[in-house]
């Protein structure tokens, strides 16, 4: 049997709302409701992470802005009002910020609609000069852009990010407000060395680089490199992620083209935990129509002793990669739901990779693959990460996908780690439910 949730069902929090109305309308007096209502029940914008759910409950718990007072909570529309409602990222004063309907980050403090265009205006730079400038056949590959169209592209992308990127300070709630379509188009939620941080209830779509980098480089044929997440953790600890869809609509990457024979890649990572963050929850989001999706260590050196993350019960769908890319940390990837099917040009690669040491538990989640799918293309690793766990479902079938990937692969992955998780209150037993389950449950616009 399941181990009992600690979280709020819908079910209840609905029976508290009509337990209020009923009470006001009898003219009883709070002291009923207060009697009658469950220990946990505090309404959307105020609720904490629950007691042993995950990473993100270890130590003092990640509360976000739940203590925030009258004035430190907000109501936005826009992308100004976002900006305001943040405020300092050094302030560690707890706030609320709720989220109405849909905000454009690419918008001036008028609301003007910004092009790729206006943030390139003065800086000198143009996609023509720029492939012109560093065109293989001339430029080599032996080295990165640099000069005159390499120093304008820099200086667009810059503009574009201090429009685009939100920085979200210590002690935060960012939650959509139910029913209005809640999220941010085109922007980046950056938390950045701060503790106690809460992001819930929204879209995060279309976060687009106008201005990627040509890296001759990296690999054997070179790549075109964005620079902004959805949502990205950096040196960030107690982090709470539930209830978000993150998705690159409407444009898609079977829109991009291709330069030098190099897809023009405008997307980055749509949740990343890396450069030392810390006790990081994620629950209940749905991840669809990315490539690289979640990436957590920014490098085979980046913090021995951190990177503890929790997974579970999420959706990837129409994923290529990064389910996640996991390094070095201790990560229990649960309940989860993947769909490998190819769903719009997007065609999975892996859905988990553990390299650099990572200490990953996979458990009880269930993976749909198609007919001539292979199981030993699940997984991905470089010979020194783990993979230890049990009761992972492919198309209904217990499997052990570890010894699936082993059994095709020149690089084993490890099926031992070195810790046990205790924080598991949502942990279920099977994973045989959860293709329905999680259908209804997951993602923003759940929550009310």
């Amino acid at each position: 049997m399941a181990t009992p949730s600690h979280r709020r069902s819908l079910r209840k929090r609905r029976t508290l709302v009509v337990s209020a109305a009923a009470v006001a309308a009898a003219g009883l007096g709070a002291s009923f409701l207060v009697m009658n209502a469950n220990a946990d029940s505090v309404d959307l914008y105020h609720q904490a992470l629950a007691a042993k759910d995950g990473w993100a409950s270890s130590g003092t718990g990640t509360t976000g802005g739940a203590k925030a007072d009258a004035a430190h909570t907000f109501t936005v529309s826009t992308r100004a009002q976002l900006v305001k409602a943040l405020g300092s990222a050094s302030d560690t004063t707890p706030r609320i910020i709720k989220v109405n309907g849909t905000i454009d980050a690419n918008t001036d403090d008028a609301g003007k609609k910004l092009t790729c265009a206006d943030y390139a205006a003065g800086t000198g730079y143009s996609l023509s000069a720029y492939l012109k400038a560093f065109d293989p056949a001339t430029y080599g590959r032996s080295k990165l852009p640099s000069g005159t169209q390499e120093t304008a592209r820099a200086a667009a992308q810059s503009k574009q990010a201090k429009n685009i990127v939100f920085k979200v300070p210590a002690n935060t709630t960012v939650v959509g407000v139910p029913g209005t379509k809640a999220g941010i188009t085109g922007g980046m939620l950056q938390i950045q060395s701060v503790d106690n941080v809460v992001v819930r209830n929204l879209t995060f779509a279309a976060t687009e680089d106008c201005f990627p980098q040509w890296d001759p480089t990296d690999g054997d044929d070179g790549n075109w490199n964005s620079n902004y997440d959805s949502v990205t953790l950096r040196g960030a600890t107690h982090v709470w992620a539930d209830h978000n869809t993150f998705t690159d609509a409407p444009h898609l990457d079977s829109a991009n083209p291709k330069y030098y024979g190099r897809e023009y890649q405008i997307h980055d990572g749509a949740l990343d935990i890396t450069k030392g963050s810390d006790l990081v929850t994620v629950s209940r989001n749905q991840f669809t129509n990315h490539d690289k999706t979640m990436l957590i260590g920014s490098s085979d050196t980046d913090s021995v002793g951190k990177l503890r993350v929790s997974i579970h019960h999420n959706v990837w769908k129409g994923i290529v990669q990064r389910a996640p890319l996991a390094r070095i940390g201790q990560i229990h990837i649960y309940n989860n739901y993947y769909d490998v099917t190819t769903l719009n040009g997007y065609a999975t690669q892996y859905s988990i990779n553990s390299r650099a040491k990572a200490q990953v538990v996979a458990q009880n989640n269930y993976w749909k693959l198609p007919s001539g799918g292979k199981v030993a293309k699940l997984l991905s690793g470089d010979g020194t990460g783990s993979v230890a766990g049990s009761g992972n479902l492919v198309n209904g079938t217990v499997t052990d996908v570890v010894a699936a990937y082993n059994a095709a692969s020149s690089k084993d992955l490890k099926t031992t780690v070195n810790w046990t998780p205790t924080l598991t209150a949502e942990l279920e037993s099977s994973a045989k439910n959860l293709p329905t389950s999680l259908a209804t449950t997951t993602g923003a616009g759940v929550l009310k």
